[in-house]
């Protein structure tokens, strides 16, 4: 990199000299042949990104130029929000804002090393702490992300001896987790209880070492809900550990958003409870909660918490003033679920098809990549920002918009929303 600058600052005139002298060297010819090949390195790449734009499945990505809420400034524009996983309004809280200033204050901004060697400060014990008495676990840990607890924690917990039990829609961070952990991935029918135990009936003499269920909460581009309280039953009958992962169901699912083992009264049930800091928390973040030498072993052996930077110092503040929120009051929480519950019923009302979800996650179904992709542009253009989600985050023909709901939405806003969704539908024959 430091020759490539190097380079790029010789004279124009020193530049052509030195091309002749490698013409004079290796003649035209091979000069140019050698470009050509440069060239064709990273043909497939244009060939690839082409193909995309063709099937109207690249993803565009826009900026904003504002703090997150229920408006945002994007390219420039002011536009409804019903794009971010701030469930809870969050993300620029006051008290969020004020406590990481404080923080920083304090202690800098960032750890500057990994937790086991310079990076664990009196912060990030408390946040974990704290944590662990919100979620009623025994012990938490803490990590950069949500994807990382993930990646971190299924390899430590099993090997290419063992086997996962998957459900077939998980999220990109558990099947990536898995993938790593190089054990046997068996996938089971989406939140089929009954398919689970097929499959683990058809595996049990193979001669597995471990085994573990691993399960999303909230299915985040169905905002279906996993039948947590029947897949414990699988796994106590056939004595495998049990995870699921809580990112959409936290703060969302439970008493006060205390998420989904709470949901269903599992505590001290669920080995494994992975979860994130970045969506209904608004700051960023991952954490496992379960029994003691689980976390403890994770300490040892995940490897994003040996080998990658702590939390940042104004992060973990924020997400202790974002547990203080929700310790004091279900008010946010319960506004989160009145506004799901008003825009899915309207929403059913205009015609358009919301599929399965139970949660403020609101699939808007429209089949084709291209389709999605122009009702969201017109809806852009219309003052609401909503995103289509095609494939491969989704099944080809199951292209939708997907409408995050949030406790900072006003009725007001729902309405603005409700009405613009109407104007787009009726235009491109949706509804």
């Amino acid at each position: 990199m430091q020759r490539e600058r190097s380079l790029k600052a010789l004279p124009r005139k020193r530049k052509l000299a030195m091309i002749g002298e490698v013409q004079e060297a290796y003649g035209t010819d091979d000069l140019i042949g050698r470009l050509m090949s440069e060239a064709e390195k990273t043909q497939w790449i244009s060939d690839e990104l082409a193909g995309l734009r063709e099937a109207g499945l690249y993803t565009h990505i826009r900026t904003l130029g504002s703090p997150q809420g229920a408006w945002l400034t994007v390219d420039g524009r002011k536009v409804l929000n019903f794009c971010s996983n701030n469930y809870l309004g969050l993300a620029n809280h006051p008290r969020l804002v004020e406590a990481a200033k404080e923080a920083i204050d304090q202690f800098g901004v960032g750890p500057a090393a990994v937790r086991t060697i310079a990076g664990t400060m009196g912060l990030h014990l408390e946040l974990e702490q704290r944590l662990a008495t919100f979620k009623g676990a025994p012990a938490v840990i803490t990590l950069q992300s949500g994807f990382n607890a993930n990646t971190g924690t299924i390899p430590a917990l099993v090997g290419k001896e063992d086997v996962i039990y998957s459900d077939e829609l998980n999220h990109a961070s558990i099947i990536d987790g898995c993938r790593l952990s190089r054990a046997k991935i068996i996938r089971y029918a989406h939140c089929q209880p009954a398919d689970l135990r097929k499959v683990i009936e058809a595996n049990k003499d193979a001669g597995f070492k471990r085994s573990l269920i691993i399960t999303d909460s909230v299915f985040s581009m169905d905002g279906d809900v996993a039948p947590l309280d029947e897949i414990y039953e699988v796994a106590k009958e056939y004595g495998f550990m049990l995870m699921v992962d809580d990112a959409h169901g936290e703060g969302v699912l439970g008493k006060g958003g205390r998420g989904i083992v709470d949901h269903f009264n599992l505590h001290g049930k669920v080995d494994v409870e992975v979860g994130t800091l970045s969506k209904a928390f608004g700051v960023v973040g991952g954490a496992v909660a379960g029994k003691e030498e689980i976390i403890a072993w994770l300490r040892q052996r995940a490897r994003p918490f040996l080998f990658s930077s702590a939390m940042t110092v104004p992060d973990v503040a924020a997400c202790i003033a974002a547990l203080d929120l929700l310790e004091e009051s279900t008010e946010l929480v319960d506004r989160l679920w009145q506004n799901t519950e008003y825009f899915k019923k309207e929403m059913a009302g205009l015609g358009f098809d919301t599929g399965m979800s139970t949660t403020p996650i609101v699939p808007i179904m429209l089949g084709e990549a291209p389709k999605a992709q122009a009702f969201s542009r017109q809806l852009f253009e219309e003052g609401v920002f909503a995103m289509a989600i095609g494939f491969p985050t989704v099944p080809r023909g199951k292209a939708r918009i997907r409408v995050m709901n949030s406790a900072s939405h006003t009725s007001d806003d729902l309405d603005q929303g409700l009405a613009t969704f109407e104007k787009v539908g009726r235009e491109l024959g949706v509804i």
